[in-house]
């Protein structure tokens, strides 16, 4: 059975990618997943702040930028905190690169242009085969518009793939107001794939202490839902690669991805409750669905259930809205 697909130009043998996460940082077990049947891995990311960070160690710098805000900075972690300092984390991509056949995608989280950016080329001089930018951000201030926001995530883009020749895909957040359009501007500074979703971490208040406590929860089923109807809308309009992350955590939701239009799909939550090994199963689930419905390549079904296929996809979504409402009683 042909599982093989094409994500960001790259030939993958599967659709069944390692999204960022500490699988990559033993080389033992990132063979043990390309075994496994894996198409690729995406390295941990590797943070703006913790290069920043890099920097005022390196030169022992105590002034803070005139517009930081010293308190703030205590928010984040220590430099010897992070568990692949910058430099570390090239000499990874290269130890990973010596020890696995599959592509091996770096990772950049950053929300702004800067200096940060120059880790791209870093990333490929060590032998990325492509580099996953992870757009996360959380804007609080009222006077910061939806356009400025967005405008500036485009321009970092389009710096990180001047500064590359390897292929770049973009991690984005579903809270755009239009999130098609966005993808189409992201494509417009090179990006050749976009992958949905951003899972943003929901702090919780200890009301015993008053502090904001973080609270890490892995992924559940229910979160494929959205990446399906955004996949679905956004498929037929993108030339790119789209890789669904987020809630997917059986063959059947491997399958709904594929068909909305997804190229492939990142898995975490599922391998560190299952275990590497899991991989397998899903695999081979996969296959067995395939030769059921009797298709002989991802190709044939990828995106059969799209928005390209509804005539009028907004009113669809629309009768559903009032359908699903209308339909409870008391």
């Amino acid at each position: 059975m042909n599982l093989s697909t094409d994500y960001l130009g790259l030939k993958l043998r599967t659709p069944f990618v390692i999204g960022a996460s500490p699988f990559c940082e033993s080389t033992a077990v990132a063979r043990q997943l390309q075994d496994g049947g894996a198409g690729a891995l995406v390295m941990r990311s590797l943070f703006e702040e913790q290069i920043d960070a890099e920097s005022r160690a390196l030169v022992h710098h105590l002034e803070t930028p005139a517009d930081s805000n010293p308190e703030a900075l205590s928010y984040f972690p220590q430099f010897s905190e992070y568990l692949l300092s910058p430099e570390r984390y090239l000499g990874q991509i290269a130890d990973l690169k010596r020890a696995l056949t599959i592509p091996v995608i770096a990772s950049l989280n950053g929300t702004r242009p800067g200096g940060w950016t120059d880790y791209a080329r870093r990333f490929e001089q060590a032998g990325a085969d492509a580099i996953e930018l992870n757009l996360y951000q959380l804007v609080t201030d009222a006077a910061t518009t939806a356009d400025s926001v967005e405008s500036e995530m485009v321009e970092t883009v389009r710096q990180v793939v001047r500064s590359v020749q390897v292929p770049v895909a973009v991690k984005i957040s579903p809270f755009h107001t239009s999130p098609a359009q966005f993808v189409t501007a992201l494509e417009g500074a090179g990006a050749k794939g976009v992958v949905l979703f951003n899972r943003f971490y929901q702090p919780d208040f200890n009301i015993e202490e008053m502090v904001v406590s973080p609270q890490l929860a892995l992924s559940d089923r229910s979160e494929l839902l959205l990446r399906l109807r955004w996949l679905a809308i956004i498929s037929p309009q993108m030339r790119g690669s789209l890789a669904a992350t987020g809630g997917v955590h059986t063959t059947t939701d491997v399958v709904k991805a594929l068909l909305a239009g997804a190229h492939t799909v990142q898995l975490v939550s599922v391998l560190l409750r299952h275990g590497p090994r899991f991989l397998t199963t899903l695999v081979n689930g996969l296959q067995d669905w395939l030769r059921e419905h009797e298709y002989e390549s991802l190709d044939q079904l990828r995106g059969a259930m799209s928005h390209r296929r509804c005539p009028d996809p907004a009113a669809f979504e629309r009768a559903n809205y009032i359908r699903i409402l209308q339909s409870w009683r008391v």
